[in-house]
């Protein structure tokens, strides 16, 4: 594997991912802070080649035919790291989220029940990795947001895998409601103990105290929306739209809390961070268009379900077992005048609106 920057190949070793694909997730952490990374005017020539089943270095895309049972999600995994290696770091921190992290540590010593909101299409890449941390034995709900798009098998796997972990588990559809009903009915059960004690206590009962948090643009914000059947919440399909904590009442016996998207200080995991941009779950200023439009086709190249031949039906153009930055630069030339950063920005739309079919970009190892 190779990555060529300004003309000059450099050489890196193969990337091994010895272990379970979820600890090598959450095994960030969070280092000091460095300026948010901002787009220069002269995009850098990197050309991302890798990948052993890839079909990039010169190997017949024939293999890229592989049964979607025995598809090896580690293996793609060490690859998107492999591949991030030659780009410019994705980095986005604004500075509302430094004081939102601060209220919101306060505010958690006051939830019940913390309902956790991922995008269903990159559950890892959406787990902060200080949750656990900050939440401590505080009971918990994870909500995969977006489950519409996903493929069903995508599903049935986070489903077994949350099921084998003992954690509560929804699949939501923001946008439309879907689960949330199924979410306040949970919610509740889980902080069904807390008016028991405060009535041994000869306290009034309250109402359940649930807080909703996540990483920007996963949903939050449009769930308490269906759950209350009004806008009450800011909600909008990019990053950093909610901006400060707030509370609404759901009913009599149910409080929810509204916060900002947050986010860690420096993403050290890149491979989750070009996840984060490839979803929209990230601020735009972060990252160069055609560099994660080049990581996607090689992703999506991958990927069983999608494949070179959906990359063709949709663009009329072969994926050449090239480098994905060379397609991008040909659907430039082919639509858009040799602009490359409107033919990135085409492609990231596509996968966003699902022109290439729904699918998720991770899987829980097996």
């Amino acid at each position: 594997m190779a990555a060529q920057l300004s003309g000059v190949w450099l050489n890196s070793p193969t990337v091994s991912l010895a272990g379970n694909l979820l600890h090598f997730r959450h095994s960030r952490s969070p280092s000091a802070s460095l300026p948010a990374a901002h787009p220069s005017t002269t995009a850098p020539t990197i050309q991302i080649v890798g990948g052993k089943n890839m079909g990039w270095n010169g190997m017949e895309n024939s293999k890229l035919d592989i049964d979607p049972g025995e598809f090896d999600w580690v293996e793609l995994e060490a690859d998107i790291c492999h591949w991030t290696k030659a780009l410019r770091p994705v980095q986005w921190y604004p500075g509302h989220i430094g004081k939102t992290e601060k209220e919101l540590k306060d505010q958690l010593k006051l939830m019940d029940v913390v309902i956790e909101v991922r995008d269903a299409r990159i559950p890892l890449a959406t787990s902060h990795p200080q949750m656990d941390l900050w939440l401590g034995n505080r009971k918990r709900i994870i909500v995969l947001n977006r489950e519409d798009m996903i493929s069903a098998s995508d599903r049935n796997a986070w489903a077994s895998y949350y099921a084998r972990q003992g954690t509560k588990v929804i699949f939501a559809n923001g946008q439309l409601g879907m689960g949330s009903l199924k979410l306040t009915r949970l919610a509740k059960a889980l902080a069904d103990g807390v008016n028991i004690k405060r009535k041994s206590k000869g306290l009034l009962p309250r109402p359940v105290r649930a807080g909703i948090v996540g990483y920007p643009n996963v949903g939050k914000s449009s769930l308490i929306n269906r759950l209350l059947k009004r806008r009450m919440c800011p909600a909008a399909p990019r990053p950093g739209v909610t901006r400060e904590l707030k509370w609404v009442r759901f009913g009599k016996d149910l409080e929810l809390l509204d916060s900002p998207g947050i986010i860690p200080m420096r993403i050290n995991d890149q491979s989750a961070a070009i996840k984060l941009a490839i979803c929209d779950d990230i601020g735009e200023r972060s990252y160069d268009f055609s560099e994660v439009a080049a990581i996607l086709v090689q992703i999506l190249a991958r990927l069983p379900a999608v494949g070179n031949k959906a990359l063709y039906n949709r663009y009329k153009i072969e994926a050449d077992g090239r480098a994905g930055r060379n397609f991008v630069e040909k659907l430039a030339l082919k639509l858009f005048n040799g602009d490359t950063h409107q033919a990135a920005f085409r492609i990231l739309s596509d996968f966003r609106k699902g022109r290439f079919g729904w699918s998720a970009l991770e899987r829980p190892s097996n």
